[in-house]
């Protein structure tokens, strides 16, 4: 079922409140000119919707879509769509610099939702991206259908088996079969459910232990960003002991 098809998904008055404080309003930047409206208000306020924010972080040791040690201090979610320009300039650019020094030392953890918002190709391809990512190849699909100039080459049938084949994925009959199947659609479902019940609406969104940041923002902004939250993750800490 296409993303524009289904109905729009309730936001509880904490996430809503959270949404306003927290400047989620704000992912404007790369929205198409005919997005979906997801966002309502219903029941009673929550007390800390900061905390509802981070709580999204899911943390799962299995995740084919996530990068780093699952209990690292900092989460950072990306919301992020492949036929996107600014979330290809963030995969280039500033993304292997958060690997490199964040992830690797164990600081950071990177996960990924697919969050289409550009049409069928869209979906497609991340349905693409999903099913590499069960033969362990989600990153070098992810670089590969980011590189320079690919987008331009669209995300048809062909094009992801190309892109399967850049990224060194085995078994390109089971690709094939994985990306056409339901379970590839209820995980798209389920990242863009999370994403709308939140208010994203444009790419890249992302929240860093909750915090959000606003599309393809210089790599300072991000470095200062986990930075801050590490520190909290270590006081929150040491106030438990």
């Amino acid at each position: 079922m296409s993303s524009s098809t289904r109905k729009p998904l309730l936001i509880s008055a904490g996430v809503a409140l959270a949404a306003v404080t927290l400047g989620l309003v704000s992912w404007q930047a790369t929205a198409p000119a005919d997005k979906p409206d997801r966002s309502a208000s219903a029941s009673a306020p929550q007390a800390d919707p900061a905390a509802e924010l981070k709580a999204l972080a899911r943390r799962e040791a299995g995740d084919k879509l996530a990068l780093g040690r699952a209990d690292a201090p900092v989460v950072l979610i990306e919301y992020s769509d492949f036929k996107c320009g600014y979330c290809g300039k963030f995969a280039r650019d500033t993304e292997p610099e958060l690997v490199k020094k964040y992830v690797d030392d164990g600081t950071l953890r990177i996960e990924w939702r697919n969050f289409p918002i550009f049409g069928a190709e869209s979906e497609a391809a991340a349905k693409a991206a999903w099913a590499a990512g069960q033969q362990d190849r989600f990153a070098r699909f992810h670089a590969a259908a980011y590189a320079e100039g690919s987008k331009e080459k669209g995300f048809g049938e062909a094009r992801l088996v190309e892109l399967a084949e850049q990224a060194g994925v085995p078994d390109l009959e089971r690709f094939k079969k994985d990306m056409a199947g339901e379970q590839a659609a209820a995980a798209l479902r389920k990242d863009q459910d999370e994403g709308y019940r939140i208010g994203v609406s444009s790419t890249p969104s992302f929240l860093v232990n909750g915090q959000p940041i606003a599309g393809a923002q210089p790599t300072a902004a991000f470095a200062a960003a986990i930075a801050k939250a590490k520190a909290q993750a270590q006081a929150a800490g040491s106030a438990k002991q």
